[in-house]
């Protein structure tokens, strides 16, 4: 059996370069869409509706039984009542619910990825690091790490994840690929301390949510396994799979 391959897509305006429809596509989008996402279905979201406009997040609102949030620019986006933030989700206010939820990266980047034909979009980031490595694992298919950046400038975060990720399960997958192999030697100087990593290395996000006040979703975010769920895209929505 031929082995699957595994690619590094650093920025949303990259992904047309890769083949897109026959691989599983990572949507990693750590500070803070694919955290938040981990953590409201870990708390027991029904599901996550992802869409590309505030608009259309308020539209949604009005026609269904949901909890609609979003962020632009890092804070809570005008029209909307919440945010983007995993501190917002609880088992006590999300359980059971639906959240449609839009932000400047990780809800555009996924629908580029259902534009291209993906063969299957899941979500990664540092809280359900592990069972995205193991659903990956298991799958023997294709891999696209795609990370959603800022506005289309890499960014360092979503490139640790993906050389956490690729760390991790390299040895099963065929890796001719530089931004791979970027992402892994990131990943381990970075690994001891991230979010001392991100300080150190000036991160544009890491100031831009730290002027915002939010050190703590920061520190959250970077944490390992803390919302170890599997948000997949089935039928328009995000659900957590059991694997």
């Amino acid at each position: 059996m031929k082995t699957p391959t595994l690619h590094t897509c650093l920025s949303p305006a990259l992904l047309n370069l890769y083949d897109v429809s026959s691989s599983i596509v990572v949507i990693i989008d750590v500070l803070r869409a694919t955290s938040t996402i981990a953590e409201a279905l870990f708390n027991g979201a029904k599901s996550i509706i992802p869409v590309e406009t505030v608009a259309e997040c308020i539209k949604l609102g009005k026609q269904m039984d949901v909890i609609t949030a979003g962020e632009r620019e890092g804070q809570i986006a005008e029209g909307l009542t919440y945010g983007n933030s995993p501190f917002t989700y609880p088992k006590e206010f999300i359980n059971g619910k639906t959240l449609v939820l839009t932000t400047t990266n990780g809800t555009k980047l996924l629908h580029m990825a259902l534009a291209e034909n993906a063969k299957a979009i899941i979500t990664g980031s540092f809280p359900n690091l592990s069972i995205v490595c193991n659903y990956l694992v298991t799958q023997k298919q294709n891999v696209i790490l795609a990370c959603a950046a800022w506005k289309d400038r890499i960014n360092l975060e979503d490139t640790l994840f993906a050389g956490a990720v690729i760390s991790r399960i390299k040895e099963h997958f065929s890796i001719n690929c530089d931004s791979s192999q970027m992402a892994e030697t990131l990943y381990n100087d970075g690994k001891g301390d991230l979010y001392e990593f991100m300080k150190v290395k000036n991160a544009s996000h890491y100031h831009r949510l730290t002027n915002y006040g939010l050190e703590k979703d920061i520190r959250h975010c970077l944490t390992e396994n803390v919302a170890n769920i599997l948000p997949v895209y089935e039928g328009g929505r995000l659900i957590a799979k059991k694997i």
